[in-house]
């Protein structure tokens, strides 16, 4: 369970912890022959999932493609320059997200009945599933760089192919897809350039 002692948090993380996390961090495309287990993977789950959503909804689900027969469904469905690292990769994560997610709410917002605001209404289901599915999926990026992973995340892929294979009978809806373990250094592009502050940002 995380802390309840809120002061501790109002430090800035060491440069150590932001480089990790952001400056030095990289997208990767190559992977090392390093497996990662089922223990890391479930404490990756446990840190993104304290990311905050709207009326803490927790809309994202995914499928953690590590076995061979659940490689081979997927590589086909892959766009032909996202097969080969998704292939090498020893772990895919299928990032989606639950357009029923508004069942849960009686467990996950239990202070308001925040089911009725949701159930039948198409687009507010999902506006919201889609935007808070995808800030899990960006919290499990930073989760699996705490945790001393590399990302390499993805959307060149047959959406209705994924769904159809991995989500078929139920109501989640790929995203994106996310390839993680231990990157191959050497088979990295030279670091593309970032906005300047005032190319996207504004105080007001």
């Amino acid at each position: 369970m995380p802390t309840t002692d809120h002061q501790a948090f109002h430090e800035p993380l060491a440069d150590a912890a932001l480089d990790q996390l952001f400056r030095q961090a990289r997208t990767h495309n190559g992977w090392q022959d390093r497996d990662v287990d089922d223990t890391t993977l479930r404490a990756l789950a446990e840190l993104m999932k304290w990311g905050p959503t709207a009326a803490n909804c927790l809309p994202a689900r995914i499928v953690f493609v590590k076995s061979d027969d659940a490689k081979d469904k997927l590589i086909p469905l892959m766009s032909d320059n996202n097969k080969k690292k998704t292939r090498a990769a020893p772990v895919t994560a299928i990032v989606g997200f639950d357009l029923e997610f508004y069942e849960h709410l009686p467990k996950l917002f239990p202070h308001a009945d925040a089911r009725s605001w949701f159930a039948g209404n198409d687009s507010a289901i999902e506006s919201t599933a889609f935007r808070n599915g995808s800030l899990q999926g960006a919290y499990m990026i930073l989760a699996a760089r705490a945790l001393g992973l590399d990302a390499g995340p993805m959307s060149g892929f047959d959406e209705e192919g994924v769904n159809a294979a991995f989500f078929a009978g139920t109501k989640v809806r790929a995203n994106f897809i996310c390839n993680l373990g231990y990157g191959d250094p050497e088979a990295l592009f030279d670091r593309l350039p970032r906005l300047e502050f005032e190319d996207f940002c504004r105080i007001l």
